[in-house]
């Protein structure tokens, strides 16, 4: 298996060539649900119900699933839809606004929901991959405080996407604990344990505990669930790209250095630049051949020749 390359075609057909057991992380965006239409006949995304797009999404995630190491992670950044009953499913994401793939403008979808529901595709999704045999460990909300303003004026703006935590195996996968700043720590009693300093330098009845308790020494804490983080949009790519800040977080937590990350729906190339970045290799997978020519520039551009 050939690493920091892009293989162009359809990630089903191509992942079930890769060896068992040879992937350290997945990190992907999938296409979401009724919103775009790339002009693919093999793209997901375009079924008529979700449930179809469901199955067909968990199928490329059966084929992840053998080739993750036991000790593998899985991370998957899925945003939802509105069902309409004039067309389409609605509400695209700021991801979706600026792709180049048109609106299913005449396509009418059949959802079984009423108007103007959210059709929870996302929840779905995580609930046939858990009856699928994967451990789900965290849903995490992807807040963005940039977030574009909404036409809707009977609802509130919708500023989050979620982004699910999988693991191959309960136990013994890789994760490195990845730690922030707390503000808090000097005034939350959880942290005072017998017999120490508090951050001021001043005795005290305790100092920073283990992270095993609440903070470990100099109040740093277990980061959260939830992530604030800007958008990044780019210039070259066929959509807003999820922001390599994003990423970063759940490489430096999911996959070991030297490791390897792969993304099944490569798109515009962000898993794959940030793993080169902090020393991880990629293998990425993408059906359209446009967006491969679209994530080689922006490789070579961000990584020159160590690309």
């Amino acid at each position: 298996m050939e690493i920091n390359k892009i293989i162009q075609g359809n990630c089903l057909t191509v992942l079930k060539t890769l060896p068992d057991n040879s992937v350290d992380c997945c990190i992907t965006s999938p296409p979401y649900w009724g919103l775009r239409d790339y002009g693919h006949d093999e793209q997901l995304g375009s079924e008529k119900h979700f449930k179809d797009f469901v199955n067909n999404l968990c199928n490329v995630f059966d084929e992840i699933k053998r080739v993750l190491k036991d000790t593998g992670t899985c991370f998957v950044n899925l945003g939802d839809s509105y069902s309409s009953d004039t067309k389409g499913t609605g509400g695209p994401s700021d991801k979706q606004l600026s792709n180049k793939g048109s609106m299913y403008a005449a396509k009418k979808f059949d959802t079984e929901i009423p108007n103007k529901c959210l059709c929870l595709v996302p929840e779905r999704f995580a609930i046939e991959m858990v009856d699928r045999g994967w451990t789900i460990r965290n849903q995490i909300i992807w807040h963005k405080p940039n977030q574009m303003p909404s036409s809707a004026t009977d609802r509130f703006t919708v500023d989050f996407e979620k982004i699910f935590f999988f693991v191959k195996k309960p136990m013994g996968y890789y994760f490195e604990q990845q730690l922030e700043k707390s503000i808090w720590a000097e005034f939350d009693k959880r942290s005072e344990v017998k017999g120490g300093v508090k951050s001021n330098g001043k005795t005290a009845t305790g100092n920073y505990a283990t992270n095993k308790v609440a903070y470990t020494e100099g109040g740093m804490r277990n980061i959260r669930t939830t992530w604030s983080v800007n958008t990044e949009p780019n210039s070259e790519a066929h959509f807003a790209t999820y922001p390599q800040r994003l990423v970063e977080r759940m490489i430096k937590a999911g996959c070991p250095e030297n490791g390897l990350v792969i993304d099944p729906f490569f798109g515009s190339g962000t898993t794959g630049i940030y793993a080169r970045k902090v020393n991880r290799n990629f293998v990425g997978i993408e059906l359209n051949p446009e967006y491969v020519e679209i994530a080689n520039k922006r490789l070579f551009k961000e990584l020159g020749m160590f690309a």
